[in-house]
């Protein structure tokens, strides 16, 4: 059974930063494209930062690009996103998000494997 567990959420003020980690189990997904995805308060899913295995590429949302960073730890199947600079309207829960493959892709429905969802709190 796959299963995707995040940690490192929690509360900070702006201008700090966090950082989220993402352990995957059942399976290795050292050849898949994995990312972030984030949902504020009555809002859709957003991408927020990939990593695509194939390509051995970062893609990053505009509105988190020079603030944030995706990596991955292949030996320990976990992938991280240190989250810098956080503003208020970072505020939201955070995913992390695997798929089979290894391109990637930023729309959710291309993800296989998700996790249970983090939060994330940024006070002013």
């Amino acid at each position: 059974q796959v299963q995707l567990v995040e940690s490192g959420g929690g509360l900070v003020q702006a201008g700090g930063s966090l950082r989220l980690s993402c352990v995957a189990s059942g399976r290795t997904f050292s050849n898949s494209a994995m990312g972030w995805f984030r949902q504020a308060p009555g809002k859709g899913r957003d991408f927020v930062a990939a990593f695509s295995w194939s390509a051995g590429n970062t893609y990053y949302a505009d509105s988190v690009k020079g603030r944030f960073t995706i990596s991955r730890d292949n030996a320990k199947n976990t992938v991280y996103l240190q989250m810098n600079s956080l503003e208020h309207e970072d505020t939201a829960v955070y995913y992390c998000a695997a798929r089979r493959g290894g391109d990637y892709y930023a729309t959710g429905s291309s993800y296989d494997y998700w996790g249970q969802g983090n939060q994330v709190t940024v006070y002013s």
